[in-house]
């Protein structure tokens, strides 16, 4: 078994170069890097039985998968990662680190790969996030711009509710920004 997840993770690389050869573009290779890692990262997430600490999705990986998101009306399925940095980032959505084991949950992803769903999303969609602990259904309430030169996110550990951050404009020819489209829900009262 070990053999072969060795052989699959050699083929990671050779996989790599051949699209970016192929592409002959690097912002081309983001968005198929960013579908590879979402499959290698579900690969991990089933291999994380209940009671089992989570895998790395690839050998050198310093990250697992925390939770699976999904906007079922947008057909949206993401794993997502732990640790909020901009190498984790690049894999697909991170959990920031403050909220990781609160209610208050705050997921970031790039606004042209994992995160591109987010401008179709409005008010009263249904979101849904699933972790070791089980799953919660939100409803978006909220859709708004940052500008985050003067506001920052807010993390409250008393509150539930889940927190989408992307950079804005969707369309901009320019990564990074100051502005945010910040996405909020909040739980679905059970039935």
């Amino acid at each position: 078994m070990r053999r072969r997840h060795a052989r699959l993770y050699a083929a990671v690389p050779v996989t790599a170069a051949f699209f970016s050869l192929v592409l002959g573009l690097d912002a081309a290779w983001i968005p198929v890097k960013a579908e590879l890692a979402q499959w290698l990262i579900e690969r991990s997430w089933r291999h994380s039985l209940p009671g089992r600490a989570p895998e790395p999705p690839w050998p050198w990986a310093d990250t697992v998968p925390v939770g699976l998101l999904r906007a079922p009306g947008q057909g949206v399925r993401l794993h997502v990662l732990r640790g909020g940095s901009g190498r984790n980032l690049a894999f697909g959505p991170v959990l920031a680190d403050a909220g990781a084991d609160g209610p208050d949950r705050v997921v970031s992803g790039h606004r042209d790969t994992h995160f591109a769903f987010l401008q179709d999303l409005r008010d009263g969609d249904i979101l849904e996030w699933s972790d070791r602990r089980g799953s919660r259904r939100y409803r978006v309430e909220q859709l708004e711009v940052v500008d985050s030169r003067s506001r920052r996110l807010v993390i409250e550990h008393g509150a539930e509710r889940l927190t989408l951050v992307t950079c804005f404009p969707f369309d901009s020819p320019l990564a990074g920004g100051p502005l945010r489209y910040v996405v909020t829900a909040y739980p679905v009262s059970p039935r």
